[in-house]
């Protein structure tokens, strides 16, 4: 079962072939990520990396957590479901956040 993965702490200049040709070392790549700014298009410095089996996962794992690419200590870790964002987070919220309201 493929198993996504969190690849973090990602040099802005760090390319996708340089991450594939990376995590290809662990074992066979189903797919690759880069989470882009919608602003400037440039790499916001993490991605995201599924590899074909929860073996070839943990390999990627213990091979690359810590490693150093572009002068940058990568951060890979099993990737976690997106947490749901409230849309009355508070602050700035049509009621004033909740101050002085009773």
């Amino acid at each position: 079962m493929a198993t996504k993965l969190y690849v973090g702490n990602m040099s802005y200049d760090t390319t996708e072939d340089q991450i594939r040709t990376l995590f290809a070392q662990a074992g066979e790549i189903a797919e690759i990520a880069f989470i882009m700014d919608r602003d400037t298009g440039r790499p916001k410095g993490f991605g995201f990396v599924t590899m074909k089996t929860e073996e070839e996962s943990k390999e990627a794992i213990k091979r690359f957590n810590g490693f150093t690419l572009d002068n940058r200590a990568l951060t890979v870790n099993e990737a976690k479901p997106r947490e749901e964002r409230s849309s009355n987070s508070g602050f700035g919220s049509r009621n004033g956040g909740g101050r002085g309201r009773f």
